[in-house]
């Protein structure tokens, strides 16, 4: 008979790790007498980070007295004491290899269901003192697992645990979470896990994500990482000549670029971007296809900052038949082919990936309901206007509405633009743009976050809704307490004497030191916006796109990245490396 040997339960602190200050629950201790299990957790009980742990599905975890004997013997420890994997609940049975997702029991006046494997993260290697835990939990198939509290009632150390009901499928908690962090992942099996009705909304969403993949060449693991898209065409930079430069406004430049080294230039998708190195710097940077991705050449147009050394270097120094390094096309903002409306959005420079969009939907000549929607100040600062128009006008059915925040007193209302103001919620409510089109949006953060926001509040699902983020993407850094931002610099003390790593996003270059445990570290010491959670190779939060070099790892990832790309938390360069980040 199984049996609840310890209740344990902690509410969340700040302990301060790496120089930092992390608020986390995993410090839990036994108490006696009885609790109430309820819908979110046990009564004295609590969760520092709740977008990882906690919630409905995750209301108490559940660790083996089995499982800590395993560690014992392979740790070589004998000072482990029950609540030292941040469980709720210390159990004697309920082996992760025997308890299987929907197993629903009964323990005190209380009934339980099991919703998923425990998702490691990188405090359970500071509780431990062990970093490379989350790592092993996995390899070694002991992740312990969360009840859902299906009726409330009181539990307390000694209490039977009897199963009342079996779970469809008779997937393992073992078998579920090495189905997802550990190659290879058996279409039958995935499938399989889909029919289960109790497994966790996340858990369903990254097994549908990982089977979608099994139809495609597409490397990598799609339950886990980011987006799928193709892997790169080359790796590292090839010669690119200069053919035409364009001042296509006041204030943006563009480039068309052509093979430089006589090999055949690599089709693109619309909304892929290419990273490039500019002057005598290498200046690293990237920046959206904005023309016909499926043509003899490239173009990209980069718009002017008053302090952006690459914006300028490419409006006053660049001039046709220069030649520019260029990675391969990559990024999976790209056009999915279906017969739904497409909704093109777009502020400021913005315009340039959707533009391509627009490019290939008039290419293809398509029978799509079209919708160009575009935000600026005024005309002079409208690039593309006359290009855009002439595209428009060769689709069938197509939808047009260009907003001007400061029109001059030479813009037309009618002409060159169509409504004063920005575009927003309620413009696109006005508007009535079809709710079951799909939605790509490109523009300043601002702009993505409310129009994300507005276009969910107009009932359009989170799938339908496509994004593309210029510069540094936002960072994940769960339980870490919130610091003020800072602009990505050089690290604190001299130049390492290693070799040169190149964060793409943050026009940064920095010498490599083998201080550094790996790559994510240098990064943080230059306070580049990074997303992490495991830190040992566990959860590919940290994937990113290496856009050139070569890597090494330790430990290696259970799962490897997508080719084409790295997982920064145990990468460390062997020789120069550009990454996107």
């Amino acid at each position: 008979m199984a049996r609840l040997l310890s209740l344990n339960v902690g509410l969340p602190r700040d302990v301060a790790w790496q120089g930092r200050t992390v608020h986390t629950g995993i410090w839990k201790t036994p108490v006696t007498g009885p609790r109430r299990a309820r819908r979110l957790n046990i009564d004295g009980d609590g969760q520092g980070d709740t977008a990882g742990h906690g919630g409905e599905q995750r209301a108490v975890f559940v660790y083996q007295d089995e499982s800590y004997r395993y560690w014992q013997t392979h740790l070589g420890r004998s000072d482990l004491v029950h609540g030292q994997f941040g469980e709720n609940f210390t159990v004697e049975g309920l082996a992760d290899a025997e308890a299987c997702i929907g197993d629903r029991y009964r323990i005190g006046t209380a009934l339980f269901e099991v919703t998923q494997p425990r998702v490691t993260c990188y405090r359970l290697g500071i509780r431990m003192d062990e970093p490379d835990m989350p790592a092993l939990l996995v390899k070694h198939g002991r992740p312990g697992f969360y009840f859902r509290v299906i009726e409330e009632g009181d539990v307390e150390a000694g209490d039977e645990i009897t199963q009342v009901e079996s779970g469809v499928e008779g997937m393992s908690v073992a078998e579920i979470n090495a189905l997802l962090y550990l190659p290879p992942h058996p279409r039958e099996r995935l499938a399989r896990a889909l029919k289960i009705p109790a497994l966790s909304r996340g858990w369903n969403h990254s097994f549908a994500a990982l089977l979608a993949q099994t139809d495609s060449p597409i490397a990598g693991n799609a339950g886990l990482g980011p987006a799928a898209s193709p892997p790169p065409a080359w790796r590292g930079f090839r010669p690119f000549r200069v053919t035409r430069k364009i001042a296509e406004s006041a204030s943006v430049t563009s480039l068309v670029l052509e093979p430089a080294d006589g090999q055949k230039l690599a089709a693109a998708l619309p909304g892929q971007f290419v990273v490039v190195r500019l002057g005598p710097s290498a200046m690293t940077r990237s920046y959206s296809l904005s023309g016909r991705t499926d043509a003899a050449s490239y173009r990209i147009s980069i718009k002017r900052e008053a302090h952006g050394a690459a914006s300028i270097y490419v409006a006053e120094t660049i001039k046709a038949g220069d030649i520019v390094p260029l990675g391969a096309p990559r990024g999976s903002f790209t056009l999915h082919s279906d017969t739904r409306p497409v909704v093109l959005l777009s502020a400021g420079i913005g315009v340039t990936p959707v533009l391509a969009m627009l490019h290939a939907l008039a290419a293809e000549r398509t029978t799509r309901e079209v919708w160009w929607l575009h935000g600026t100040r005024n005309g002079r600062e409208h690039p593309f206007a006359a290009e855009a128009r002439g595209l428009l006008a060769g689709l069938a059915h197509h939808h047009s509405h260009v907003c001007f925040s400061a029109p001059d007193r030479a813009d037309r209302a009618g002409a060159d633009f169509d409504s004063t103001g920005r575009l927003d919620r309620q413009r696109l409510q006005m508007l009535d743009v079809p709710r079951d089109g799909d939605f790509y949006l490109c523009g300043p953060t601002a702009f993505m976050s409310d129009l994300t926001t507005g276009l969910a509040a107009l009932g359009v699902g989170p799938d339908r809704i496509h994004t593309e983020l210029f510069g540094s993407k936002p960072s994940l850094t769960p339980g870490i307490a919130a610091a003020p931002k800072t602009t990505p610099h050089q690290p604190a003390g001299a130049p390492g004497p290693g070799p040169m790593v190149s964060f793409t996003r943050s026009g940064l270059n920095v010498c490599w030191d083998a201080s550094y445990a790996n790559l994510l570290e240098l990064a943080e010491a230059c306070d580049v916006p990074v997303r992490w959670s495991c830190r040992t190779g566990v959860c590919h939060n940290c994937e990113s796109g290496l856009v050139a070099g070569e890597v090494s790892y330790a430990p290696d990832p259970l799962d490897p990245p997508a080719e084409g790309n790295l997982l920064i938390c145990c990468a460390r360069p062997q020789g120069d490396v550009v990454i996107d980040l």
